[in-house]
């Protein structure tokens, strides 16, 4: 899980640390906890209270060799961060590691990272936690850059104060209204260059053009939002995806001019209850869709 992800909208994925709690109905068949018990030393890692396993020193390096590739091809390459977890976590056992992570980026110009999390009220605590541990020390792996005092704090005390990372996308997982209710106003709060949300395993129809909280104007939520991604829940026991949900995602995105990236169809498409049929096992290869179903758009930062 690294290099060249297998995920369509980014390039690489990269996971400080191995773990994490279930928080809400579209984690009942998380991916990520299912592929860790495949492996000895990863059981027991998904819960409030079990443990957490960082990555090696060796995978802590190849973001490194990214970015270089990226800066010697002209292109900004994208960065899908914690595919295995979360990182604002409410843990402060972690912090060390957030402020390596966010080193790392720092470090990192010409890689996009995707900050996705499903505990958006938690992220300014973490980002304050992880300042005050970065001015007063450096994390192990850190690199304090010659001349300079803790370049990394600066870099956190900035995201916190309105001046937001080049560099980093920030976005909530958004399965159905409950959670785009609660979720997307804490986004909106937080500083970003891009803010994105992931509706899968998208598990109802969601309104994203209705203000449903204080501020929103005509286009909703989507009036402070960059990029949507849509799709179905994949694995053994899926629950059904209606593609007129997608449908209805892609129509609200248009009105609003945001762009769209149509993911999976899932393992149990329907559409007006009647099953779908695909032949990619994930509903993932767009050759099988509705022609209007292929859409798959990538923002531009501005």
């Amino acid at each position: 899980m690294g290099e060249n992800s297998a995920i369509s909208w980014t390039h690489h994925t990269f996971n400080p640390w191995w773990g994490c709690a279930k928080v809400s109905a579209g984690c009942a068949h998380c991916y990520a906890e299912k592929q860790a018990l495949r492996f000895e030393k990863d059981r027991g890692l998904w819960g409030v209270d079990a443990r957490r396993r960082p990555t090696s020193e060796a995978y802590w390096r190849a973001p490194l060799k990214w970015d270089s590739n990226a800066a010697k091809a002209g292109e900004r390459h994208r960065v899908f961060c914690a595919s295995m977890a979360d990182v604002f976590e409410d843990r402060t056992d972690l912090d060390h590691l957030r402020v390596r992570l966010f080193d790392l980026i720092r470090r990192t110009p010409h890689l996009d990272w995707l900050l996705l999390t499903k505990r958006p009220g938690a992220v300014q605590e973490c980002l304050r936690r992880a300042a005050a541990m970065a001015r007063t020390c450096a994390a192990p792996g850190a690199q304090d850059e010659p001349g300079q005092e803790r370049p990394t704090a600066w870099w956190i005390d900035g995201w916190l104060y309105a001046m937001p990372p080049a560099n980093v996308w920030l976005g909530v997982t958004v399965e159905d209204q409950r959670r785009a209710d609660e979720r997307i106003p804490r986004l909106l709060e937080i500083p970003a260059r891009v803010r994105f949300l992931s509706c899968e395993p998208l598990l109802e129809n969601v309104d994203l053009l209705t203000p449903t909280f204080n501020g929103a104007d005509s286009f909703g939520a989507l009036a402070g939002l960059h990029w949507i991604i849509v799709g179905g829940e994949s694995g053994t026991r899926a629950r059904p995806f209606d593609v007129r949900w997608a449908r209805s995602i892609m129509e609200q995105c248009a009105r609003a001019d945001v762009a769209c990236f149509v993911k999976q169809m899932g393992a149990a498409p329907v559409e007006g209850g009647a099953e779908l049929l695909f032949a990619d096992p994930k509903g993932g290869d767009p050759d099988g869709w509705p022609d209007e179903l292929r859409v798959r758009e990538i923002p531009v930062p501005q």
